[in-house]
């Protein structure tokens, strides 16, 4: 069972990672480094997001101890 919040927090740092990928283009670089530079930042504030629901989302937390499970000990 999937989460809607992770699910859609997801799709939003897919989509800033994408925004910052054309901002660092070379064309658009030249242009306009602080784009590039707001783009990052963006990207990183989504990533922070998904990962401050994830450490309290009961569907992530046993998502993550299903696949500590499935990695074989070495």
């Amino acid at each position: 069972m999937r989460c809607s919040k992770c699910s859609y927090l997801e799709c939003a740092l897919e989509s800033r990672h994408s925004e910052y990928l054309t901002a660092c283009s070379r064309t658009l670089r030249r242009v306009s480094p602080e784009l590039a530079a707001y783009d990052l930042v963006e990207m990183e504030r989504a990533r922070s997001e998904l990962d401050m629901h994830r450490s309290v989302c009961v569907s992530a937390i046993a998502a993550a101890a299903l696949m500590r499970s499935l990695v074989p000990v070495s």
